[in-house]
């Protein structure tokens, strides 16, 4: 099945405070792009990133010898992943792919139990417009909000402000959305998509809740509630590369 991998990758790493972009950070010695690229290269033939034009080249310096097709997208100013993903939308129509995965550039702790089941989702029978892992955690940084039937409803972001329960259930960082919702639904959305009241960025995640009221929308459990961890502070870099170490899967890509 054809698949595109977009990665919104924009950020100069700020919160990481990082000497280089956060994308570009290493994490057990290798810059964490690579290791989203080696995690996703059995999944994905295509891979959009989006940069800011000021880390383009060395971004492309860093991937030149990636073992997949590469497609670079700027995007000039920090208006939220929505737009960022928006951007990618001319790069991933001149493939057609079947699906289109988003990952965001620091969930170096995805595991392919995760990748495999939304894999296997996507084959089955009502095929969904979109698939989202999801783990329940303690003091979750986003939270889906369900109706009684199980359908999401609604999404939480500590980051503005929204009130937030003790035990969520979050994102993974990882999103597989239909060729059609990508390109057709994602884009209607965007129209009246709303700006965050603290950050003023337009968030991505409201999407979903709003697609799953039109469409199938399937959650699938993560592989571990771990796997759910960005990487935004020293702290995370650092429990990032001892849980990497610890279960024998700092990802070495052969390139």
């Amino acid at each position: 099945m054809r698949r595109t991998l977009v990665i919104p990758a924009a950020g100069l790493g700020t919160r990481l405070r990082s000497s280089v972009p956060k994308a570009l950070t290493p994490v057990v010695g290798r810059p964490m792009i690579l290791h989203i690229l080696a995690r996703f290269q059995p999944y994905c033939e295509q891979v959009v990133i989006v940069v800011n034009p000021a880390t383009r080249a060395a971004m492309s310096a860093c991937l030149s010898a990636a073992p997949v097709r590469v497609v670079l997208v700027d995007q000039p100013e920090p208006t939220g992943m929505l737009d960022a993903i928006l951007l990618s939308e001319g790069a991933v129509r001149s493939v057609l792919p079947a699906w289109v995965w988003v990952c965001w550039c620091d969930q170096v702790l995805v595991g392919p139990k995760t990748l495999d089941r939304i894999a296997a989702r996507e084959r089955e029978t009502p095929i969904p417009a979109a698939v989202v892992p999801t783990a329940l955690v303690d003091h979750p940084y986003i939270h889906f909000d369900r109706d009684p039937n199980g359908n999401l409803i609604a999404v939480r972001h500590r980051r503005e402000g929204d009130s937030m329960p003790d035990v969520g259930e979050t994102d993974s960082g990882v999103f597989a959305i239909s060729a059609t919702a990508f390109t057709h639904q994602l884009r209607e959305y965007a129209t009246h998509a709303a700006v965050g009241r603290t950050t003023l960025e337009r968030n991505f995640l409201p999407f979903f809740p709003w697609l799953a009221s039109r469409s199938v929308v399937a959650t699938v459990p993560v592989g571990d509630a771990i796997e759910t961890m960005g990487i935004n502070s020293p702290e995370q870099l650092a429990a990032a590369e001892s849980h990497l170490r610890s279960r024998g899967d700092a990802i070495s890509p052969k390139w």
